[in-house]
């Protein structure tokens, strides 16, 4: 009985492409921070959106009057009657008449002496609160002060509510572009890298040729490589940012990162996105790339 001769070991195949590169340390530490800068321009920007809506917000449900007494009356006496007037308007949820104590207590910051205070005429502030679904009108408010025989000055915020939606518009445009720009100038050193590439291994890619192997396969194996290394990098760079926002966001409380730019938990959720959009931009760049480079080859 004849003896079965036994199978030969079986050889992995090598890659046609190293796994590995001396350049590839170097390509992803940049591509990680160009990462890393897109995913903050993005969080900056949901938390300049989040602050300028709770601006509007509060802006949109408030208003201020500065009450003047007329000849023999209290400016106590004045901001009562404001207060009362206005209580009445149609829109309005509450009147307040601020104190002298409070009046002070705003000046306080631009004025810095607290003597001084107390020998000027502080005018008294009537605080009011809008109603959010149906607030009233300056024209409503101002008819009701005139006729209760006030002299006073209405703020409604209007004017500041505008320069907020302005100044967040230009934020989030900002943002964008900055992200955006970030996005182009990582594709552009993945297109050089896949030049490169390309042009450390011509033989392998003209041996591939003569074998007659088809561009897109040839294109694909720098698709693969790059788009790997450009994810890997993009999870090094939103890993980074997550870790910075948490600690912003642990060390400043509800306030966030600062209280004029709130951070909340949810703004890290987008960061999960960096890596699968890293690797799609890698991609498309690595196969136009190289699909341009192998149809130019004779």
């Amino acid at each position: 009985m004849s003896e079965v001769p036994p199978r030969p070991p079986r050889r992995r195949q090598a890659p046609l492409l190293p796994r590995r590169d001396a350049r590839d340390g170097a390509l992803v530490f940049v591509v990680a921070t160009l990462c890393f800068l897109a995913c903050l321009a993005v969080v900056a920007a949901l938390g300049a959106d989040r602050a300028a809506r709770g601006w509007r917000a509060d802006l949109t449900g408030s208003g201020t009057v500065v009450v003047r007494p007329n000849a023999g009356e209290t400016a106590d006496a004045a901001a009562a009657r404001a207060a009362e007037a206005l209580a009445g308007v149609k829109g309005v949820v509450e009147a307040d008449a601020l104190e002298r104590e409070k009046a002070e207590a705003l000046l306080r910051p631009w004025l810095g002496d607290e003597a001084v205070l107390h020998d000027l005429p502080v005018p008294r502030l009537v605080s009011i609160d809008l109603d959010p679904k149906a607030p009233a009108s300056a024209a409503a408010m101002n008819r009701a002060l005139k006729a209760a025989g006030v002299d006073a000055s209405l703020d409604d915020h209007s004017r500041w509510l505008k320069d907020i939606l302005r100044a967040a518009g230009i934020a989030r445009a900002a943002s964008i572009g900055v992200a955006a720009l970030i996005a182009a100038a990582a594709g552009a050193i993945i297109v050089f890298a896949t030049r490169a590439g390309l042009a450390a291994r011509s033989d392998v890619v003209s041996v591939l040729h003569l074998a007659g192997a088809e561009d897109g396969f040839i294109a694909d194996l720098f698709v693969v490589r790059f788009a790997r290394m450009a994810a890997l990098a993009g999870l090094i760079g939103a890993g980074a940012v997550a870790i910075v926002g948490a600690a912003a966001r642990v060390s400043g409380g509800a306030a966030g990162l600062t209280p004029v730019l709130p951070l909340a938990w949810s703004d890290l959720i987008v960061l999960p996105a960096c890596p699968l959009i890293a690797a799609l931009i890698a991609a498309l760049a690595a196969r136009a790339t190289a699909l341009g480079l192998l149809r130019a080859m004779p």
